[in-house]
């Protein structure tokens, strides 16, 4: 098969966009279609913007390769019905979105019986790896691949790239990637407590510089901390409300149905529910009921305060000077 350096993109968002600008940087055509107006910069790269969906017939050749960068869910479906009907047999539609793996075997399947190429396509590295380099875990069949491997191969960072398995895989691998995500931001966050808590004032902002030079827990993770720490002056400015899209509830559920356990994966995502609960009516059950059973007080009790930090002799260390 000969291998173009050409393909078609629906979404024109920070990954879409920033794709699309590396490709055109390394020589690629790139035909793409969102609601908006294409920005200045795309344009000026090179990036070609169609009217309608019918216009990737014009301007790529076949097969065509179509990428989708498109929030999950129903709109995936609603842009696959309308693209379908504009393609040709052999044709590749690829989702480089965070779609459930089980919708995504699902689309494969009817874009099958319709003679289209389905390829799910996990994309990580967030905005600075669209523009740079990303990291890709694909699922597909191999003759979808064959056309995009090149493609992926060219736009992924050294070593990037893997055709993770069947269709279906990309998506899975990639719900995993999400779900460690979750675990190491979990014990980063819960580190920088600890730091905060010091019986003395540390140079926090300096221990994460440190850490980010040859320790084990080394990352980009913490080459982010470092950098946000130092620029918002530490913790107290930022909201303790902690967003997210939804996919590692997916992986949870995933885990329970498959019985592999994942404790530390699943107390992330518990953890970042109680960022947000601002009533916390957990806690207000739980006082109640201690207040039953053991006549504890209802709030604040500077007694027991009193008690919680002094019941236990030795253990935690308290340094000479600070008694």
């Amino acid at each position: 098969m000969e291998i173009k350096k050409e393909w078609g993109l629906i979404g024109l968002g920070r990954m879409g966009g920033n794709l699309a600008l590396q490709a055109m940087q390394k020589g690629m055509k790139v035909v793409g279609y969102d609601l908006k107006q294409a920005s200045e910069e795309l344009i000026n790269a090179g990036f070609i913007q169609v009217q309608n969906l019918e216009d990737f017939q014009k301007n790529l050749s076949r097969p065509r390769a179509i990428f989708l960068y498109i929030p999950a869910g129903p709109a995936v479906d609603s842009v696959l019905a309308a693209l379908t009907a504009k393609l040709e047999t052999g044709d590749i539609i690829v989702d480089g979105g965070n779609s459930y793996w089980g919708d995504s075997i699902r689309r494969y399947e009817r874009l099958k019986s319709k003679g289209i190429h389905f390829v799910d396509l996990g994309t990580s590295g967030g905005v600075e790896g669209a523009r740079q380099g990303a990291c890709f875990m694909a699922g597909g069949e191999s003759q979808a691949m064959e056309r995009i491997e090149p493609i992926l191969k060219d736009l992924a960072v050294a070593d990037g790239y893997v055709h993770a398995g069947p269709p279906g895989a990309g998506h899975f691998t990639k719900l995993v990637h999400n779900g460690i995500e979750f675990g190491m931001l979990q014990a980063i966050g819960e580190g920088v407590d600890l730091l905060e808590h010091y019986q003395d004032r540390l140079d926090v902002a300096e221990i994460l510089r440190s850490w980010r030079h040859g320790s084990v827990i080394r990352s980009w993770l913490v080459d982010l901390m470092e950098a946000a720490y130092r620029g918002e002056g530490g913790l107290g400015k930022i909201p303790a409300y902690v967003e997210d899209t939804g996919e590692v509830n997916w992986l949870v559920d995933d885990a329970i149905h498959m019985e592999v356990p994942v404790p530390v994966i699943a107390q992330s995502v518990m953890q970042l529910f109680t960022s947000r609960d601002e009533k916390k009516n957990w806690a207000r059950a739980i006082a109640m009921m201690r207040h039953g059973f053991g006549g504890h007080p209802f709030g604040q009790d500077e007694r027991i305060v009193r008690e919680r930090k002094e019941g236990r002799i030795g253990g935690f260390y308290k340094a000479p000077g600070n008694q």
